[in-house]
């Protein structure tokens, strides 16, 4: 606003505008979920986690690739000895090919091809030098402790349910940061509004010093209205002064939870909110809310998560605390010769068959190991089930007061406006009755105070009412559904965010916010 003063009657007090060389941009609160979504801090790191925990599932599938080896060995000796039915001169060649495939029912499985040449100085050795190709077969299965495919599973099993976590947590952050945005959005419109008020305010005691100016210089009023006018108009000032104030650091706020390029908080821009609160009256089914929020909210879903990793690792640690008891098989084809392509001919014919059959078994006495670990994932998951239960009635606690708030916030709003006419019809009355004399400076300022206050708080109203359904979105776990956000994790890896990511893009980091058209 200009500086306000009136030559005939004197000086008045400028109104200070902190804001007169500031950028005006216009935001929508579309725009800010938009923005926050795209350049939030918390967010950045917060959509790349589901990406890392993706990862960490494919490592442990990875456990269960097949495993391609080799084992190379060359070894030559000089070893006197005291018959001549041995040589003393060997020179020995090995190589052992193979693949070992994990199982998932626990086992292992092993091909490999193990060849060696000989050459020997020993002088009875029929075949000089000697190669020898065997094919091997071998398998290794526990059947007590750690067999079976949810045994060798749980790393799998694990992983994915902590991407699941990760998930969870990570659309409970973006419900948080979106709700942040609104409650920010929503507190700036509430001190922008409430400036208006106190600048019209100023308007309205500075028409009443002029009128009071005008009438004592005609000898129409005593001297002591104009000082009480005077009082008046500087009083309203000074809350000009308080609000431009809550304006700045509301404004800091949201521009530090959207992030957006260009609109950093030290930034030379003032926003003005473009999207007006938009009051609607509902009636909610109590009961019937509890029981969604129980059923949306991401805190319950990570909880019975979780509760499902407690229940494979139990199954784990019971597992853990019967025997050790492996049966090994292994047969062998031998094939020997003066040559390579003969000992392998001989290998493929099959005619000369070694098997081996091996049993390992191990129990600890007492197994007091497993036994305690085994009860610590019970009692874990015991107690896990009894924060579930308060976690439920902490929700159902919070959804049906956020209810209340929404109903409370109508009913301000209908008594605020009723408040507003009423006191702007009482300043008008008073305004008429200082201009026959009945009534005194204070009087008007006072009505124009009244009025002031009665717009306060209607806007007041209007912005808890907006601020209630943002708590209640949030309480009952639709918060993205009530802003129409479609989301998905991100891999800066193979897909890099937009420099500089506008509102009206359809996807911003994996995110996508659908138009008015959708």
């Amino acid at each position: 606003p200009p500086d306000r003063q009136n030559p005939e009657l004197g000086p008045t007090p400028a109104v200070p505008d902190p804001f007169a060389d500031k950028e005006r941009i216009g935001v929508t609160i579309e725009e800010a979920r938009a923005w926050t979504l795209a350049n939030n801090l918390s967010l950045q790191a917060s959509l790349i986690d589901p990406a890392i925990a993706n990862q960490r599932v494919t490592a442990e599938e990875g456990a269960f690739d097949a495993v391609l080896f080799a084992n190379a060995s060359y070894t030559k000796t000089d070893t006197p000895t005291s018959t001549e039915l041995e040589g003393s001169q060997i020179e020995q060649s090995a190589l052992t090919p193979g693949v070992r495939i994990p199982l998932r029912s626990g086992g292992t499985i092993t091909f490999d091809l193990p060849m060696d040449r000989v050459d020997t100085n020993n002088q009875f050795s029929t075949l000089n030098p000697a190669f020898e190709v065997d094919g091997r077969f071998s398998i290794s299965q526990p059947l007590l402790r750690n067999a079976g495919r949810r045994v060798s599973t749980y790393g799998i099993r694990v992983a994915s349910i902590n991407q699941q976590i990760s998930e969870a947590r990570t659309k409970l952050e973006i419900i948080r940061q979106l709700s942040d945005a609104d409650r920010a959005y929503w507190r700036l419109y509430a001190v922008q509004e409430a400036l208006n008020v106190r600048l019209l305010q100023y308007d309205l005691a500075r028409e009443q010093l002029e009128t009071a100016r005008r009438r004592g210089n005609a000898g129409d009023l005593p001297e002591v209205e104009v000082t009480r006018a005077e009082s008046g108009l500087a009083s309203t000032l000074d809350q000009i002064i308080n609000a431009q104030n809550l304006v700045a650091e509301r404004e800091r706020e949201l521009k530090r939870v959207m992030n957006a390029p260009g609109l950093d908080i030290a930034t030379a821009t003032f926003l003005l909110p473009q999207t007006p609160p938009d009051p609607v009256r509902y009636d909610f089914d109590y009961d019937e809310l509890a029981e969604q929020a129980v059923a949306q909210r991401m805190e319950l879903l990570e909880l019975e998560l979780q509760l499902a990793i407690d229940e494979s690792t139990i199954a784990l640690r019971k597992n853990a605390t019967l025997p050790l008891f492996t049966l090994d098989y292994s047969a062998v084809t031998n094939g020997l010769g003066d040559s390579w392509g003969g000992a392998a001919g001989v290998t493929r014919d099959f005619n000369f068959i070694d098997h081996f059959v091996r049993a390992q078994f191990e129990m600890p006495l007492g197994n007091r190991t497993a036994n305690a670990n085994l009860r610590e994932a019970v009692l874990q998951r015991v107690q896990r089930l009894s924060t579930r239960d308060a976690r439920r009635q902490s929700i159902r606690e919070e959804t049906l007061n956020a209810a209340d708030r929404v109903r409370a916030a109508w009913g301000r709003i209908l008594a605020s406006r009723l408040a507003v006419i009423t006191a702007t019809r009482t300043l008008d009355a008073e305004r008429r009755q200082f201009d026959v004399g009945v009534r005194t400076s204070t009087d008007v300022l006072n009505a124009s105070t009244d009025l002031a206050n009665s717009r306060l708080t209607e806007i007041q109203a209007l912005t808890d009412y907006q601020i209630a359904l943002v708590d209640l979105a949030f309480a009952t776990g639709t918060t993205l559904g009530a802003a129409r956000i479609d989301w998905a994790p991100t891999d800066p890896t193979n897909s890099p965010p937009p420099e500089f990511p506008t509102a009206s893009e359809n996807a911003i980091l994996g995110l996508r916010l659908p138009t008015r058209s959708d």
